[in-house]
């Protein structure tokens, strides 16, 4: 058995077995299962100390029984009995559920992290149930009828400027056609009621008079800021129709942004300090995935260094950091997703995250990144430092020499290596959000080889890869490319020779810090010169020590 944990976290809960009861098990277990999932410790103390679980909690078959007939639906969870000393200690596995779980009674709790950093479990009220569903991918907030509003709540300006966008974005043409009653219904911004048509939380959302969105959907709120060092250059908020907002931001990057351009050739091309077709998808994918059940704001920071767009509500179920770049999408808010694709607002496809992406790793900037997103708000950053313009004019030219433009995968890895200098397949796997396979992404970046933007070094396990001397010459940066290569194989073996010359002895360690080379490629050298007679080995594996032959 591995060591139970010390600390309570968001996964895990320590309950002691005095006066504990039944329904305390219970909502403990639902609470786990209606976040994150988790391990309940049963005879362990808040702080960790070891208590001990009394008999009856150690019945594993009862407290698993018992679980799942209080809970509804009801909640498998495992059940095990671990010794720790004198004592015993209940564990109770909860996995995360793919369904809403309550008590028989109507009580629903969820897992969450307090403002000092420890955990608690509350209880949810009904715009956390909303979003949980919404979360699940079981309900559609923005699908929901509101029933005591008619069409008068929409603000005609604002249909002519979706239709607008349809136009000038290539959305679905068979929009421009249509009546506004029409046009409404087949977006789904309406519903039919008898004889009348009623607004969706989606039709207010895109459509309605600012007043009634105010008053209808409190929680919908975008602010936007400019940051220049410490100075606040703007810091708007908007609770307008989306598609004033999407125009709104649109509009301040034209004012913050700022393009340079590069001649390539016969060849004019434009280096945007932001990507707008990245910005875009990256506002759009806030305001359709956003939780619209729970309170906060879409919230856009541009500084110096940075590009931050968050949104309340974590990643739906089934979306991590390690694959938001591979994983089918899936929104939080069908309707209103579906609504901003046929607009043209958004990408078709619904790979918007794969616009985001490219709009960074293009001009050499740090690829997107996710990592500061919790389970409550995603969180995008991207780099919008100067782009490397060097670097963009040997990716134009290289798309010159193919005829086509470099795929996704390729622009990662040349972004990754340009970021970490040398890497393996399973980094540049990882980076490429693979899941483990190996094949693809040594694919990828072997066609890069092939191209003469990439260099491998070494074979097998032992094969990295870094950026290519063409390439670091295209950068005017020959001397980092000597200093990542290193040397060909005589000039270290000289260079093992000297050090023994000086130190009268060297180890595998050392060779690996004087030549930058991996454990087995220093083994291999070091077998070479033995071989060749120009050193002595004493000793094996780690405590082997290579001296000049006497």
């Amino acid at each position: 058995m591995s060591a139970l944990p010390t600390k309570e976290s968001l996964t895990v809960e320590f309950k002691r077995d005095r006066d504990l009861s039944d329904g305390d098990i219970v909502l403990a277990a639902i609470c786990l299962a209606n976040s994150e999932g988790g391990r309940l410790f049963i005879g362990i103390e808040n702080n960790g100390k070891v208590s001990g679980a009394t008999a009856a909690r150690q019945d594993k078959d009862r407290l698993g029984a018992m679980i799942a007939n209080r809970t509804m639906p009801p909640l498998s969870v495992r059940v095990s009995v671990h010794m720790v000393g004198a004592d015993r200690v209940t564990e109770i596995e909860v996995p995360r559920s793919g369904q809403l779980i309550g008590t028989r009674d109507g009580q629903f709790q969820r897992r969450v992290i307090k403002a000092d950093g420890t955990p608690e479990c509350v209880g949810m009220q009904p715009h956390d149930l909303a979003g949980r569903l919404s979360d699940l991918g079981q309900a559609d907030f923005t699908a929901q009828p509101v029933p005591d509003l008619t069409t008068d709540a929409f603000d005609p300006t604002e249909r002519e400027r979706l239709l607008r966008f349809a136009k000038a974005n290539k959305g679905d043409q068979s929009l421009v056609s249509l009546t506004p009653a029409e046009f409404d219904a087949a977006l789904g911004l309406t519903v039919q009621d008898g004889r009348k048509r009623i607004p969706t939380v989606a039709g207010l959302l895109l459509l309605g008079k600012p007043d009634i969105i105010a008053s209808r959907i409190p929680t919908h709120e975008v602010a936007f800021q400019v940051l220049r060092g410490s100075n606040v250059l703007m810091n708007e908020f908007y609770r307008y129709p989306l598609g004033r907002v999407v125009e709104q931001l649109t509009d301040h990057l034209k004012a913050f942004a700022v393009e340079q351009e590069i001649n390539i050739g016969m060849l004019r091309v434009s280096v945007p300090s932001i990507d707008r077709r990245a910005f875009r998808e990256a506002v759009v994918n806030a305001l359709t995935h956003r939780d619209y059940a729970r309170l906060g704001q879409v919230y856009v920071q541009l500084s110096d260094d940075l590009l931050t767009v968050s949104s309340p509500g974590g990643f739906m179920r089934g979306v991590t950091l390690e694959n938001i770049l591979r994983v089918p999408p899936t929104p939080r808010n069908p309707r209103l997703a579906d609504a901003f694709k046929r607009l043209g607002l958004s990408e078709r496809t619904g790979r918007g995250v794969d616009i985001i992406f490219e709009g960074a790793v293009r001009y050499g900037r740090l690829a997107p990144s996710y990592r500061q997103s919790t389970a409550d708000s995603v969180v995008l950053t991207l780099d919008v430092r100067p782009a490397d313009l060097s670097y963009v004019e040997a990716i134009v030219r290289e798309e010159q020499r193919l005829g086509s433009s470099l795929s996704l995968n390729a622009l990662v890895v040349l972004a990754k290596l340009k970021a970490v200098k040398r890497a393996t397949v399973a980094e540049l796997t990882e980076a490429l959000q693979l899941g483990g396979d190996a094949d693809l992404a040594r694919g990828a970046v072997e066609e890069l080889v092939d191209g003469g933007l990439v260099q491998a070094h070494g074979t097998g396990k032992g094969r990295s890869y870094t950026m290519s001397g063409q390439l670091y010459r295209a950068l005017g940066q020959v001397a980092a490319h000597v200093r990542q290569v290193g040397f060909d194989t005589e000039q270290q073996k000289q260079m093992v020779l000297n050090f023994v010359r000086q130190q009268g002895s060297i180890r595998r360690a050392d060779v690996m810090e004087l030549c930058a080379l991996s454990g087995d490629q220093a083994s291999r050298l070091l077998a070479s010169l033995a071989s060749d007679g120009n050193l002595s080995k004493s000793g094996e594996r780690r405590w082997a020590v290579y001296k000049l032959p006497r």
